[in-house]
């Protein structure tokens, strides 16, 4: 079984991915096909290819691309003519293939292995820097976040003690409130007893029919 890479692409991978789905984009072939021989070819997943050139090299080959899918058009209007006219059109389409087929190797292998590469390090370099930019900005929102929650953690202890010494001021209120209310019951009740005693052993009425006051 084949190791399946895992680190970062190089300039030549890109070259092989970039030649490789070209040359299946010509023949009429689909890009996941492309993708698993270059899988096969530097070690690593048709997903990570796929992954790859639609992220990265696609955008540095979109005129080999354009070349490509040409030729591919020319090829299937080839092979749908019958066998006499396509001799016919054969002179006339083969030095357009042959134009467009030089156009594209050149590029292959000179203008694109070094404009290509450029490019490339270029856009990575964007990339890097940007990916910076992104992390340190995320770094600060980080830190931001952290000295935040740390506040609310110091806020929330703060209201929580406050509310405990809240509840027991209550319960003590509340404690205090009914013992007057029950001092105040019974107060009531003994003026009551005491007004009932007075009002039966006040005044009595002697023998000449007189209230007499009863010390």
């Amino acid at each position: 079984m084949t190791a399946v890479r895992q680190d970062a692409w190089s300039a030549e991978d890109d070259l092989i991915l970039a030649e490789i789905t070209l040359r299946h984009i010509r023949e009429g072939s689909t890009q996941l096909a492309a993708f698993e021989e270059v899988g096969e070819k530097i070690g690593r997943t048709s997903a990570a290819c796929g992954f790859r050139w639609n992220s990265c090299v696609r955008k540095s080959y979109e005129d080999a691309i354009g070349i490509a899918k040409s030729q591919r058009q020319k090829r299937s209007y080839l092979k749908k003519q019958p066998a006499s006219r396509g001799a016919q059109v054969a002179g006339l389409v083969l030095g357009d293939l042959e134009e467009d087929y030089s156009r594209s190797e050149g590029m292959s292998e000179n203008s694109l292995s070094i404009d290509a590469v450029i490019r490339f390090l270029r856009q990575w370099k964007g990339t890097f820097q940007e990916a910076g930019r992104q992390l340190k900005m995320l770094e600060r929102d980080l830190r931001e976040k952290e000295d935040e929650l740390a506040e609310l953690r110091v806020e929330n202890e703060r209201l929580s003690k406050e509310v405990n010494l809240a509840q027991s001021d209550y319960r003590v209120v509340n404690d205090d409130y009914k013992a007057l209310i029950q001092i105040m019951d019974r107060a009531r009740r003994l003026a009551f007893l005491n007004e009932e005693d007075e009002e039966k052993t006040r005044f009595k009425m002697d023998a000449n029919g007189n209230l007499e006051r009863i010390e």
